[in-house]
């Protein structure tokens, strides 16, 4: 999730999201939601925006536009970071960093989903 890798890269977690969503014909719904707790990761971020999503009710609507923001910005260091007995989430968080630490060195394509990689047999 890009929200995420950018907060990360700034050091800062968000409280909260606000999704803004426009319609053709010119209508717009936008809903802002707090975090349990002040994340930057992407699994927090993505669970707090399909609730969004969900909470949109989303039907047949044409949307022309998507916005997902950060809201209640701090610095990463200013929050306490929770222990977790989760290991399938401590795993995640660890391939994460690894994740940010890949695209800090070769660059913002040097690692993603393997579906968007070419083959090369």
């Amino acid at each position: 999730m890009q929200l995420g890798r950018q907060l990360r890269d700034r050091g800062q977690v968000a409280r909260g999201l606000t999704l803004s969503l426009r319609f053709a014909g010119g209508t717009a719904w936008e809903k802002t939601r707090r975090l349990p707790e002040a994340s930057a990761h992407d699994d927090d971020l993505r669970t707090m925006a399909y609730r969004l999503i969900d909470a949109a009710g989303l039907q047949r609507g044409r949307l022309t536009g998507l916005v997902l923001k950060g809201e209640d910005l701090v610095e990463a260091d200013q929050v306490a970071q929770q222990i977790s007995l989760d290991q399938a989430r401590e795993d995640r968080l660890v391939a994460e960093a690894v994740s940010d630490r890949i695209r800090a060195k070769f660059g913002p394509g040097a690692i993603g989903p393997a579906a968007t990689f070419l083959r090369v047999s």
